[in-house]
């Protein structure tokens, strides 16, 4: 029962986090679209990479101190930045399930992009709590 107490006050926080890392995403490509990049290569792919990266980084700086700070036993920089990997892997891996996801719903419903974007955005974020929750930060033993 602890344990589920656990994940169910995690994943609220994991939410937040999650939003931040948006805002950070939106603001991010916003400005460098706006008035760093004026072609088409560094405004639609450049700058999203860019912003991509920016969110990631916020979104696993809360998990590290935030969401699972109570499980990080070892605050080094090596711990931080192995964890760090790891966690960008998987947000890489699980953005292209998003993606996936997206386009199938789109492909079967016929929905617009901002609400294919938000389904997708449901079933990504889980996959993404539970490789945070049982892989990245899982608990020790």
């Amino acid at each position: 029962m602890g344990r589920t107490i656990e994940i169910i006050s995690n994943f609220p926080k994991f939410v937040l986090a999650e939003g931040l890392g948006t805002v950070v995403d939106t603001a991010v490509l916003w400005i460098l679209s706006h008035f760093v990049f004026q072609k088409y290569a560094g405004e639609y792919l450049i700058a999203p990479v860019i912003s991509f990266e920016c969110a990631v980084f916020t979104n696993y700086c809360t998990a590290f101190f935030y969401v699972w700070g109570d499980r990080i036993k070892s605050r080094t920089f090596k711990n931080f930045l192995r964890k760090y990997v790891l966690y960008n892997l998987s947000a890489s891996a699980v953005f292209l399930i998003k993606m996936v996801f997206l386009l199938m719903f789109e492909l079967l419903f016929g929905w617009s992009v901002v609400i294919c974007n938000l389904a997708a955005l449901c079933i990504s974020g889980l996959i993404n709590f539970s490789i945070g929750e049982w892989v990245i930060f899982k608990r020790k033993k």
